[in-house]
């Protein structure tokens, strides 16, 4: 598969380096849905894709640096999304084992940030941030992003308009994103509460 690299790219990836987030915001959203369709052929999970493609861009903004040494961006991107999917796969088993294990561990020990992937911290966080929510606005937003279903699906199941789903949705995210505030880092929340639509 190839990738049709961005038009200006190349201005793109400059502005990233320097910690632009507008810039980054405009090559995920360019990039974010044919990696996607790439990698759920591969795991026909869209729980699993959505895990890799955003992992796959966590890691591009958090090297981000490194990005005007590449001389070709969007294949790079493409192999690091293939890598990961290939890793994904060759330790499916022992993936959902492990994971097992882990939440596990994680409901018998306190963990402090230090001891957990930058990656996973944040979404540990994003659940917090979750379940701090008013209870329609969570039903709604966890309709939206853990079930996504569509605004007027989630509408018919809460007998409410979708006007309200959609404020719902836009107060829970905003909350989310005070609530995340802290952590100093919007591109990470918003690859996080990207809902992968591709299908």
């Amino acid at each position: 598969m190839a990738l049709t690299p961005v038009k200006n790219e190349a201005d793109l990836l400059s502005l990233v380096t320097k910690g632009d987030q507008r810039a980054f915001t405009e090559l995920f959203d360019a990039y974010y849905k044919p990696l996607g369709e790439y990698v759920f052929k591969l795991t026909e999970s869209i729980e699993v894709t959505e895990e890799i493609v955003q992992d796959v861009f966590i890691k591009i903004w958090l090297k981000k640096e490194i990005l005007l040494q590449l001389d070709n961006f969007s294949y790079y991107l493409f192999i690091l999304s293939k890598n990961q999917t290939l890793n994904h796969l060759r330790k499916k088993a022992n993936d959902e084992v492990r994971q097992l294990e882990w939440l596990k561990q994680f409901e018998e020990e306190t963990y402090t940030p230090d001891h957990l992937p930058v990656i996973e911290e944040y979404r540990i966080l994003m659940d917090q941030a979750i379940e701090k929510l008013p209870p329609q606005q969570k039903k709604v937003y966890k309709l939206s992003r853990e079930e996504r279903l569509k605004h007027e699906e989630i509408a018919k199941i809460l007998n409410i308009s979708p006007e309200t789903v959609k404020k719902h949705i836009k107060l829970a995210l905003r909350f989310i994103k005070n609530e995340l505030s802290s952590q100093n880092d919007g591109v990470i929340i918003l690859i996080l509460s990207t809902p992968l639509l591709f299908l």
